[in-house]
């Protein structure tokens, strides 16, 4: 799996960070229950719930400068498969598979006749690209040549990223996403023949999907991505919603410790797929997917940084990365106030740093020692924000490559990056997040991954 996103130059504007900061500052209104409103995951089935008294399983993101309506919403059951608009995504359900820390990927058939394969589903770069040659990591890959429909475009092309790098040749094929809408489109085809540190060993996947913009495509923006293409050339509407559920929210238990699923929603939002309501914060710019962090908190405070080091030079939402990464002083600052909350237990350096894991004897993790990260995300009014808590759960990885098999390990998804802060899968698990390229805009709301017997009425 890629380790962070594509190396672009730096961009930074800090006139307009200071601006917008400015406009989405303020005072964070509780609700009538004193609680300051937001969307959080709630806790893993299991898990010590020994925090403050637990938030309801929907609660309501928050609105930074004026109070919104209910804090919760508590639907009556969803068919599965309901959209909104009553078209029916059933076929995309569950769609998505993989391994914990190694990426979400999606089965999609390339060629004539259709040669599938698993492709990583990435929303941090905009190249469709696919195994073409033989690899260890790889037990199938494209082959071209078996391809009545593949079109050589004569163009090379070369991805590196912050670890690893692949290179390859540019033709076009057919293409479809067998557990996808009903479309088979001619797509933009990366044929990788050489990689570094790209594929990795058990991962099970052998491509990668760039549904980013074409803006970071390569070799340049003329390279139309596939979700262009598919927009373009069939009646997908411009949108595509993602349920990443980690291993502490799978629902399908048979699928092992390590391995996770999810969904894929091409077209739409699926209503079955998440609680309470979907709080939207704009695009910044259509490259990456850029949205504005305006505060963040660990346990509660503050960490009192100017906006500008959250966002610099960018905040990405970024399901190719595993971790949340963050800035160097933003880093600094936060894992500094997660040692001081969890200081009942001493941890190894080596541990914040990503390069050692912490074992507890099976079932008796101490989550309660550990707080609560907050981001609150400018809304689409743009003087306001909204809030997404992320749990112990999420920022600390299971690990199940360990000794013994009496020990729950675990390795520390928050690290230190050098472009910009990355919302990876560890946030993005346990929501339901829409990409909503038509409104140019980045929904959120709490998954239904923790068990459908909590979004549900009595």
């Amino acid at each position: 799996m890629k380790d962070s996103t594509l190396q672009p130059p730096c961009l930074t504007a800090l006139f307009i960070w200071t601006t917008l900061c400015l406009l989405s500052s303020g005072q964070h209104t509780p609700d009538s229950s004193g609680l300051s409103r937001a969307i959080r995951v709630p806790l893993r089935q299991g898990a010590r719930a020994e925090q403050s008294p637990r938030m309801p399983p929907a609660a309501a993101a928050a609105s930074s400068k004026r109070g919104r309506g209910t804090a919760s919403e508590f639907p009556s059951r969803r068919r599965r498969g309901a959209a909104e608009g009553g078209v029916s995504f059933v076929d995309m359900i569950d769609n998505l598979r993989g391994k914990s820390g190694q990426g979400y990927y999606v089965e999609m058939a390339v060629g004539s006749p259709p040669q599938k394969l698993n492709i990583l589903v990435d929303t941090g770069s905009s190249n469709f690209a696919v195994g073409a040659a033989a690899h260890p990591f790889l037990r199938r890959y494209y082959h071209r040549s078996l391809s009545s429909s593949y079109r050589d475009l004569g163009r090379s092309v070369y991805v590196p990223y912050t670890q690893g790098r692949w290179e390859g040749e540019l033709g076009t094929d057919l293409v479809s996403v067998p557990h996808g809408p009903n479309a088979t489109l001619r797509a933009n085809v990366a044929a990788i023949t050489q990689s570094d540190r790209f594929f990795i060993n058990g991962s099970n996947w052998e491509g990668i999907l760039g549904l980013a913009y074409a803006d970071i495509a390569r070799p340049d923006e003329t390279l139309e991505p596939f979700f262009d293409s598919l927009v373009r050339q069939s009646s997908v509407p411009n949108l595509f919603s993602l349920q990443l559920c980690g291993a502490g929210f799978t629902q399908n238990q048979s699928l092992g410790i390590s391995t996770v699923g999810g969904s894929m929603i091409i077209g739409g939002i699926d209503s079955s797929l998440y609680v309470g309501e979907l709080w939207y914060t704009p695009i910044r710019r259509e490259w990456y997917y850029e949205v504005i962090i305006v505060r963040i908190e660990v346990n509660g405070q503050d960490l009192n940084m100017d906006c500008k080091e959250y966002n610099y030079d960018k905040s990405i939402v970024d399901s190719g990365t595993t971790n949340l990464r963050l800035p160097r002083k933003v880093f600094q600052a936060a894992v500094k106030a997660i040692e001081a909350a969890s200081s009942t237990e001493q941890f190894p350096s080596g541990f914040w740093l990503g390069e050692q894991l912490v074992c507890w004897e099976a079932g008796t993790t101490p989550w309660h020692i550990f707080p609560v990260i907050s981001l609150y995300l400018m809304s689409e009014n743009r003087n306001q924000s909204f809030r997404i808590s992320i749990l112990p759960q999420q920022y600390l990885r299971p690990v199940e490559d360990v000794p013994s098999a009496q020990e729950d390990c675990y390795k520390f998804a928050v690290s230190q990056s050098s472009t910009g802060t990355v919302m990876g899968a560890v946030i993005m698990e346990g929501f339901y997040v829409v990409f909503d390229r038509e409104k140019k805009r980045i929904g959120f709301a709490v998954s239904t991954c923790h068990g459908e017997e909590e979004t549900t009425e009595r």
